[in-house]
């Protein structure tokens, strides 16, 4: 082979044991030999507690890990029987004391960047796990397949009384994009609950599973597609996951313009926003319970 001398090198990227410990107070990061990285959001080891914190870190771990040569599958998770539900209310704190500095940079920088590095910058198919009830559902069923838990109830809250706000973050994209137009527009506009059987009725997620067999189903999904040519693979991803970037293209940024315009209209604080747990009365029913602090 003929030696090349070149003028500069590559840049290096961080290893996956840098990345995984970069974000270790957000997500729990494991990889399998054969470069299947599952990432499971937790708050001190527990259920997720909706923070600024974590929404910026979001988009950054899809960037890292989706354009990572060694990461081949990411597998998208939640802790116990909670997806995203209350928000810290000491985290956003600073939304009070300069909300537009905040509403623009952890708002709509970060928000927008959540969807779009998961979709435009990564690689690798992805597999949303939803393990919990909540909201921002759009996190797990904009992955390429998505499967969830038999036990759950999830909803858009958005339009809920306490929260007033127009659902813009990307769970429009999500719900008009996969739902039929008349129950996406219906769940966006009330707040109804989805039992997880209608999320397999409305086109959200592929497959409910019982919560005991959720992970072992995941990884019967990564064992199919690791089968698979790696080239063809990646590639094949990149061409079913046209749609979303095209919806992405055509109504993230300014439905998200909408949300941010609304919320100054209203003075809407998330700091002060309704607890989602209260909503689906599920203060008795976490699993394992939280451990950080909410309001």
């Amino acid at each position: 082979m003929t030696q090349r001398i070149t003028n500069a090198g590559y840049v290096k990227w961080p290893t996956f044991e840098e990345i995984k410990e970069m974000f270790k107070e957000h997500f729990i990061m494991d990889r399998r030999e054969d470069g299947v990285v599952t990432v499971r959001m937790h708050c001190q080891g527990g259920p997720l507690i909706w923070s600024m914190e974590l929404h910026d870190a979001i988009g950054k771990m899809w960037r890292l890990l989706g354009t990572d040569r060694d990461t081949e599958m990411i597998i998208f998770t939640g802790t116990g029987n909670i997806w995203v539900s209350d928000f810290e209310a000491a985290s956003w704190a600073p939304e009070g004391d300069n909300a537009g500095e905040t509403r623009y940079t952890h708002m709509f920088v970060d928000g927008r960047r959540m969807i779009i590095t998961m979709i435009q910058d990564t690689e690798v198919p992805t597999l949303g796990v939803l393990s919990g009830s909540g909201g921002h559902i759009e996190l797990a069923c904009m992955c390429d397949f998505c499967i969830a838990a038999d036990d759950i109830t999830v909803l858009d809250p958005h339009m809920l009384p306490g929260i007033n706000n127009v659902p813009g973050d990307g769970i429009q994209s999500c719900f008009m994009e996969l739902m039929p137009t008349r129950q996406a527009v219906w769940y966006l506009m009330t707040g109804d609950k989805l039992t997880a059987e209608q999320l397999v009725q409305f086109g959200l997620v592929s497959e409910i599973v019982p919560r005991e067999k959720l992970m072992d189903r995941a990884y019967e999904i990564a064992d199919l597609l690791m089968a698979q040519n790696r080239i063809a693979r990646r590639l094949a991803t990149q061409v079913v996951r046209r749609p979303w970037k095209k919806r992405i293209i055509d109504d993230l940024d300014c439905a998200f313009g909408t949300e941010m315009f609304g919320m100054f209209c209203a003075d809407e604080l998330h700091s002060n926003l309704l607890s989602m747990i209260d909503y689906l009365g599920m203060t008795d029913k976490i699993d394992p319970p939280f451990v950080g602090k909410i309001r």
